[in-house]
């Protein structure tokens, strides 16, 4: 299984730029809260390929944007509704 290095600083930017806790964010993306922890303190962080790309999706930006392979664009860091029943917009 292929891993993907994170970046961990990216990632708790983009989590806190979305305005979500680290508990949802880690729900949402499969793992747990501590694993979370641990990546975004961590000095280099590594996750299997597919557990990356759901806290991507989760914070609705590419893959590449937590590796550093792209850089992070103003829309990263601006709040986005999670919200699944319509009701937020």
């Amino acid at each position: 299984m292929t891993t993907l290095s994170i970046d961990p600083q990216r990632l708790k930017t983009v989590r806190k730029a979305r305005k979500l806790g680290r508990s949802k964010l880690a729900k949402m993306g499969g793992i747990t809260e501590r694993q979370l922890t641990k990546l975004e303190t961590s000095k280099a962080a590594s996750l299997p390929e597919p557990a990356a790309s759901r806290l991507a999706a989760a914070l609705q930006i590419p893959t590449q944007a937590l590796t550093g392979e792209l850089p992070l664009i103003e829309d990263d860091l601006q709040p986005k509704s999670t919200c699944t029943s319509g009701c937020c917009g």
